[in-house]
Order: structure tokens, then C-alpha cells, then sequence
């Protein structure tokens, strides 16, 4: 592939021995922005996914991204919390983090806390107080509770003067192109203090090796390895204390610290990138394939007359149809989320509906977009006397 955005320099470690390694033209923008209409869905703005992978510290990021298309507001709709699974998930963590950490009666920051639920379990479960950032955060969501600020604006050097004793930031370095730049800014508001934070990310390595083209979408613009994000922070002045895989297998969790004198050992989960170079090979050579098989496999329950929806309306399914060019072989996607029902998805316009109609639409296969939530999909199938076939992507 030769595309004159390879003469770049990595924007983790700066280096210009950049590969290209997969590309999709004409992506929906956004995943979760709420489209009120199918007419405005099929028309949201569309942008290039080049991306690109450096042979010096590993890192896999989109060299076409342009932040000016990002829309980053209220009509974000990117909440997991309407799930049994992800919230005992979100409460395990809390409680793992305010053990590890002596989260009690403490001062936390998080970056990127989308509507505030995992800042407020922090504050509720260890008596902390807390102030989050997110530019799509929205008031009456849940009771504000005495100790908790919210401010609906992206975190920024201008904030960098405010205090915490632990800094969160959980699903947002993905969304931001420029990491190298944003993890220094983090370590320089930090000076001298010996303040703990914590990153959760996708792990890519599970997308590369699965062939999981359904986990590549515009807004994640930088996708980590275990191993070229401990670089990274590294290359900034932290000190890796933990990094953890997590969500069966889809995050990477880690915990750092500001570095004070020579760095501590690599940690034994992470690649080299020569390592994640053979896995990257084996991506770029074989999700053609990937994404053809899934193509025919959908068109053939058109044909055969089958009833398919897909499970889940967020940015994995919003990839799924819109890289398979899916129509009129789907007609609805169901979601949990009830601030989703109604709306559609964007680039195709499927419409969103909420699980009960599925008791009314009886269809025979259901595509689950993410595996992690088969038990709650079952349950729910059984609950509403459907029998279809469940597919995992």
C-alpha cells in the first residue's frame, strides 16, 4: 500500500518506519452519537481508516484520522452500564482499585468519565470525592451525590493545575491521535506528586489475531498492545506497577506511576514488537478473507429467508455492518440500552429496537457482537419464548 501518510512519524515513539496494514474507506465518523432518523444516519459524515502499524515500538494508528470530524457531545450515547455483566464487572474493578491503591477518603481525577458512573462507584465504595471530563457527559443521569464535580469539556492543559490522588482514564486514549503528546501532558501535571493512575484500554492483539475487523472504527484512531503501551508510558516518565488483561480478554488495564530512578523490569505480558509484527503480518494477510465469509454468510440467510438481527448497537456493530456493506440482509439492531431504542445506526441506518421486540419479530438468528454478554442475550431469549440461533462474532 502506498499511501504518502507512511512518511509520518509515529506519534507514540516519533520514528518513521511505519507499514501499512489494513484500510476501509468511507467509515461512519461516530458509533454512538444518537441518529433520530435513518435518513440523517445514512447521510452522518463519513472518513477514511488507513492504518498503519511502527515497526519501532508497536503502535497501530489511523493515518487518516481527523480529529475536526470527531462530535463529541451530549448525543453520545456510549453507556455499557444498562448490562448485569458489565456492571459487576465496573464494581469488581472499583473495589480491586480502591484496595490496591487505599482509595479511602481520597481525591480522584478521571479523564473521559462518560456519564460519571465509574467515578461515582469509586467516590460511593471507598468515601472518596471526585471530579470527571467528558465533553458528552449529561446532568439528571443519576443522583449527584455530595463530593462529585462534573465538567463537560475535554481534559486539557488548562485543567492541569487541579490536585488528585489517583487519576482514572478508561476507554478515551484510543479516541485521542496524538498519545505521545497527551501521556507527557499527564506525567507534567503530575511534577513531583507520587499520584497513581490508571488506563483502560482495548487490547489489539485480540483484534489482530481474532481477525476482528468489527473492533476497527473511526473514532479509535490508536489501538495498544500490552507491550507498545507500556512503552509508551515509559517513554514518558512512568513506571509500570501493573498491566493486566481483563473483559475476557478485550482490556488492557494498567497501572503506573511516576518514574523515580531506573525503570522496573518489563513485565512478562508484554510483546516485543518484532513479536507483535508476525501477528500484525497475519492480520493484513488474512481479514480479507474474514470480512468475505461473514459477507456470504449473511447474504445466504437473506436468501434462504432467514430473520437476522444483530445484538448490539454500539461502535462494534456500527463497524460490522457498515465494513460488510450490510442492508436489506438485516433489518433491526436490538440494544439494552433504552436511550438507544428508536434511533439508528449510523452509515446504514438499520433501526435500534429494544430486546422485547424480538418476541415480535421472532427472528432465527441472532448476532451477538460481543461475546462477553451471551449469557445475559440467552437469558433475555428465553425470557421472551424466541428460539434462534445465537452467533458470536
Amino acid at each position: 500500500m502506498a499511501w504518502p501518510e507512511l512518511s509520518l512519524g509515529c506519534p507514540g515513539c516519533g520514528l518513521q518506519k511505519i507499514r501499512a496494514i489494513y484500510s476501509f474507506e468511507g467509515a461512519p465518523v461516530h458509533s454512538v452519537l444518537l441518529m433520530p432518523s435513518r435518513e440523517a444516519a445514512v447521510n452522518y459524515p463519513r472518513g477514511d481508516v488507513k492504518l498503519g502499524f511502527c515497526e519501532g515500538c508497536g503502535f497501530i494508528w489511523n493515518l487518516s484520522y481527523d480529529p475536526a470530524l470527531q462530535e463529541y457531545s451530549k448525543s453520545c450515547e456510549e453507556t455499557q452500564a444498562f448490562s448485569g455483566y458489565y456492571n459487576a464487572f465496573a464494581r469488581s474493578l472499583a473495589s480491586s482499585l480502591i484496595e490496591r491503591h487505599g482509595l479511602k477518603g481520597k481525591h480522584i481525577l478521571e479523564i473521559g468519565c462518560g456519564k460519571g458512573e465509574f467515578l461515582a462507584l469509586l467516590c460511593e465504595m471507598g468515601g472518596n470525592t471526585g471530579i470527571g471530563f467528558d465533553p458528552a457527559f449529561s446532568e439528571g443521569r443519576f443522583e449527584r451525590r455530595d463530593g462529585l464535580t462534573f465538567i463537560s469539556d475535554f481534559y486539557s492543559e488548562k485543567y492541569s493545575g487541579l490536585r488528585a490522588d489517583f487519576i482514572v482514564c478508561k476507554m478515551t486514549l484510543e479516541h485521542i491521535d496524538m498519545t505521545g503528546r497527551f501521556i507527557a501532558g499527564i506525567r507534567k501535571s503530575l511534577g513531583d506528586q507520587s499520584a497513581t493512575v490508571f488506563f483502560q484500554v482495548p487490547d489489539v492483539t485480540r483484534v489482530i489475531r481474532e481477525l476482528a475487523f468489527w473492533d476497527i472504527y473511526y473514532e479509535h484512531c490508536s489501538y495498544f498492545s500490552p507491550g507498545s503501551l507500556s512503552r509508551l508510558f515509559r517513554a514518558h516518565g512512568f513506571d509500570i506497577v501493573d498491566l493486566r488483561r481483563d473483559y475476557g480478554g478485550q482490556y488492557l488495564l494498567l497501572e503506573a506511576k511516576p518514574m523515580q530512578g531506573a525503570p522496573s523490569p518489563f513485565l512478562d505480558i508484554e510483546e516485543t514488537p518484532a513479536e507483535l509484527d508476525e501477528a500484525v503480518t497475519f492480520f493484513s494477510e488474512s481479514v480479507v478473507q474474514k470480512i468475505s465469509l461473514w459477507r456470504h454468510k449473511l447474504r445466504e440467510f437473506s436468501k434462504s429467508g432467514y430473520r437476522t438481527v444483530v445484538w448490539g448497537s454500539g461502535s462494534k456493530g456500527v463497524a460490522f455492518l457498515s465494513t460488510l456493506g450490510i442492508t436489506d440482509e438485516i433489518r433491526y439492531v436490538v440494544d439494552i440500552n433504552p436511550f438507544r431504542k428508536g434511533t439508528f445506526m449510523a452509515g446504514t441506518g438499520h433501526e435500534i429496537v429494544a430486546p422485547d421486540f424480538v418476541a415480535e419479530y421472532r427472528p432465527d438468528a441472532v448476532i451477538l457482537m460481543n461475546p462477553v454478554y451471551k449469557g445475559e442475550v440467552e437469558e433475555n431469549l428465553k425470557r421472551l419464548r424466541v428460539q434462534a440461533q445465537v452467533l458470536t462474532v
